[in-house]
């Protein structure tokens, strides 16, 4: 057999096997999808699943998320489906969309679309259509551009769709320069399913990504960073990285990771710090215990963005990049910021960024059981991400390093497990509370109080925990050091 007839008899058995997963996903939601396609049908309405739906059956990954297209209008479909749906929800009717849930699927059908975009922001100026062939090249790639008609299950795919799933390309259905016009955010989107799916995007939807980053300023922060989030927690986030830093695109939106190329690392170990920084996040990814945790690999992704900012070169020749972690946080913080990120999230990935290095200075001996009691209670709720980050951190080939490395680290761990079954680092408090403090001191609530909790901490830090007649005789000593009793 020659290598061609190979390459489209492995092609055919893909396909059979997408098919074959089709079938079982779709025969799973048929009950409900079958029903509502009779119901369409009976009021004189075509109904299509479509999209992402098509797409993840043929996958064999079809969730309880199912979309579909018709030629109704939403005044119509909601006319269709009250009474069968068991809730309705009509925020989407402005684009043509009506939600229900019915049976634990939940279903969003849309009317059929021929959208023409404003080519200033993406925003939509909605305009039915009236054929599925219509609505599906409107859609951004060939694998959500299919479609299974019901309730008779009839295949629509008109732009090669399952042809590219098969071959694992990510096309878009007309020109992807009209695609990319009508709506930039789809240059994102490609990136991401290339991260999601480990697809290729086809070189011609790559030029085009190139050519026009720089439209994807007509985006809104929230929608990029969504499309962003779905990236890092893909399967493969490392391709998609890549894709949006040599297409341009991570340029408009996220510059610290473009910039990391323009730095080697102190050991010329590395390519640049870019190629460190992917090794940090394919590490962190491998500790996971339970799905994406985004706060870690996003820190492992900005652990060292303040280093081009820090970077200096001393007179022997040799790199160092002093205080990076401190403005790396800040340039963390602003980013995640700008990208419209929560409070709570920027802040768990900043005290990451800003932490990852304290660990260096274990392996010289130099950590008191107060140095650990801080290294446990600055990190707080986030020690066991940190723990992962550091440990993804060591990217070093010198085999005798990494396995010091790893070896310190061991012991560090040991000896917070130790400490810890003595004394609860969990929740590091003076010894004396509030109100002791104001009864010793004689003193009303107020900053003296604050002043000596904190004292009184650091004490607790310092030399662990106090019996009740040290920590009392330490607070009388302080207050009166401080001038608040005589």
């Amino acid at each position: 057999m020659s290598e061609a007839s190979a390459s489209h008899a492995a092609d055919r058995r893909e396909l059979t096997a997408a098919q074959r997963n089709a079938v079982a996903e779709l025969l799973r939601v048929s009950p409900v999808a079958d029903e509502l396609g009779r119901r369409f049908a009976q009021a004189g309405h075509e109904l299509h699943l479509v999209g992402g739906s098509v797409r993840d059956a043929l996958l064999g990954r079809l969730g309880n998320d199912l979309d579909f297209c018709t030629d109704a209008h939403p005044d119509e479909t909601v006319k269709v489906i009250r009474g069968w749906a068991e809730s309705i929800w009509e925020t989407g009717r402005e684009f043509g969309t009506i939600a229900c849930q019915r049976d634990g699927l939940n279903l969003e059908i849309t009317t059929f679309r021929a959208e023409v975009y404003d080519q200033v922001s993406r925003n939509p100026v909605v305009q039915y259509g009236t054929s599925l062939v219509e609505d599906l090249k409107r859609r951004d790639f060939t694998v959500n551009a299919m479609a299974v008609s019901l309730p008779d299950h009839r295949f629509t795919d008109p732009y090669g769709g399952l042809a590219d799933l098969a071959a694992k390309i990510i096309r878009t259905p007309g020109t992807p320069q009209e695609s990319f016009r009508d709506d930039p955010l789809r240059m994102l989107r490609a990136a991401r399913f290339a991260a999601q799916l480990r697809f290729a995007v086809h070189p011609d939807v790559r030029a085009a990504m190139t050519e026009m980053a720089g439209d994807l300023d007509r985006i809104t922060a929230e929608r990029i960073r969504d499309e962003f989030t779905k990236l890092l927690c893909g399967a493969d986030p490392i391709t998609g990285l890549r894709l949006l830093v040599d297409t341009g695109l991570a340029e408009r939106f996220l510059p610290e990771l473009t910039g990391l190329k323009l730095t080697i690392d102190e050991h010329a170990q590395h390519k640049d710090v870019y190629e460190h920084t992917l090794t940090v996040v394919s590490n962190a990814m491998s500790l996971e215990s339970d799905g994406c945790d985004f706060v870690l690999r996003m820190a492992a992704l900005m652990h060292d963005v303040g280093k081009p900012a820090t970077k200096a070169v001393g007179a022997d020749g040799r790199v160092s990049f002093h205080h990076h972690e401190v403005v790396g946080a800040r340039l963390t913080k602003a980013r995640m910021k700008a990208m419209r990120y929560s409070k709570e999230i920027t802040s768990q990935v900043v005290k990451l960024v800003g932490l990852h290095l304290r660990f260096y200075g274990y392996g010289r001996g130099e950590w008191t059981d107060s140095a650990v009691r801080r290294y446990v209670t600055d990190a707080g709720d986030l020690l066991s991400r940190l723990h992962k980050l550091t440990r993804s951190d060591c990217t070093t080939r010198n085999r005798r390093k990494a396995a010091q490395l790893a070896a310190d680290y061991d012991a560090l761990e040991e000896r917070i497990a130790r400490i810890a079954a003595e004394e609860d680092l969990a929740r590091v408090r003076p010894d004396l509370d509030g109100n002791a403090i104001m009864e010793l001191l004689g003193v009303p609530p107020g900053p003296v109080v604050g002043r000596a909790w904190q004292h009184l901490k650091e004490l607790r830090l310092e030399r662990g925990p106090l019996d009740r007649d040290e920590a009392e005789a330490a607070l009388l000593r302080w207050a009166r050091d401080e001038g608040i009793i005589g």
